[in-house]
Formats: structure tokens, C-alpha cells, sequence
């Protein structure tokens, strides 16, 4: 599980740039890449990822395992925020205000940033593990449950990296 966490300097973050920021789900692989790029490189803009082990969504739950994610991504800010925006409907446990925001990713721009950075950094790793687990598709399906990803658990069985309160592998 990853999450991000973004602040925006709305007078030093590039106007072009901040633009073209959209939801994660919308945007080709490619485009985000270039975008995360750009975001990490940029004035203006700070950021943080957080995550949440396979271990943590078993024991816990994947709702509560994600805002635990998203926790230690503002906590892992260079800054102290004064408040969060939080796409959903539950806001993790925070030391500042927050407000809840539905569909986020698609109206906040700072939400949209924060998706796309945590979705690459989630293929990214989802690759290194395709190359690590050859056979699970990992590097196309970034490991959702798609039919290719259900048959090879059914023939290889899961790895260490396969979230054992996950349906097919519970039963």
C-alpha cells in the first residue's frame, strides 16, 4: 500500500505544470511517469510517500492499513502541515485538521498530485517484483486481481508479497 502526500506553493509550483495534473486512473503509465517527473523536480512542490506492508493490510484491513499509509506520508513531509485534504471519506489519524474529500483525485489538485506520484511509485515497485516473481503478470496487472493474476496464484501459489486476507487466497 502506498499513499502520498503533497503541499503546494500555489506562487512557486509551475502554473503549466499544476495544470495538467489530473487523476492517477485517468492518465496513461506514460504520462504520469512524465508528470511525477516533473513533480519531483519542481519548485513549489513538496512531497512524501508513506506505506503500509502486506503484513500491516492482513492484520489490520486494507481501509485501515491505507490510512495508516497515508499517516507516515504526511508525517514524512519536510514540513509541518497546518491542514490535509484526504481523498476518501475517512481521514487517517492526523497531528492537523483534515477534510475528507470524495473522488478527490479528480477535483483537488493537490490530491491529484499525490495520486500519481503514489501509482508510480506502486508500479514501480509492482515491476521489480515482476522481474523478482516472474509469472504473475505483475508488470501488466500491477497485481489486481485480473484473471491472469488468479490463475497464476492458482499455479505458482502466492509469495511473500501476496496479501493473504486477499479472497482467492483466504478460502
Amino acid at each position: 500500500m502506498v499513499a502520498a502526500a503533497v503541499w503546494l506553493d500555489p506562487l512557486k509550483a509551475p502554473p503549466a505544470l499544476l495544470e495538467r495534473l489530473d487523476d492517477s486512473k485517468k492518465l496513461s503509465a506514460a504520462r504520469r511517469e512524465k508528470l511525477a517527473a516533473e513533480m519531483t523536480q519542481a519548485p513549489g512542490i513538496r512531497w512524501a510517500l508513506g506505506t503500509a506492508s502486506v503484513t500491516e493490510i492482513d492484520s489490520q484491513n486494507i481501509l485501515a492499513a491505507s490510512l495508516l499509509a497515508m499517516r507516515r506520508a504526511v508525517e514524512a513531509l519536510d514540513l509541518k502541515a497546518d491542514f490535509a485534504l484526504v481523498d476518501g471519506n475517512r481521514p487517517p489519524q492526523l497531528a492537523c485538521p483534515a477534510v475528507t474529500v470524495v473522488k478527490g483525485d479528480s477535483i483537488s489538485v493537490s490530491i491529484a498530485a499525490a495520486s500519481i506520484l503514489a501509482k508510480v511509485d506502486r508500479d514501480r515497485t509492482m515491476a521489480r517484483l515482476a522481474g523478482e516473481f516472474p509469472g504473475y503478470g505483475w508488470e501488466r496487472n500491477a497485481g489486481y486481481g485480473t484473471a491472469e493474476h488468479r490463475a497464476a496464484l492458482a499455479r505458482l501459489g502466492p509469495t511473500p508479497h501476496h496479501r493473504m486476507s486477499f479472497k482467492p487466497l483466504r478460502s
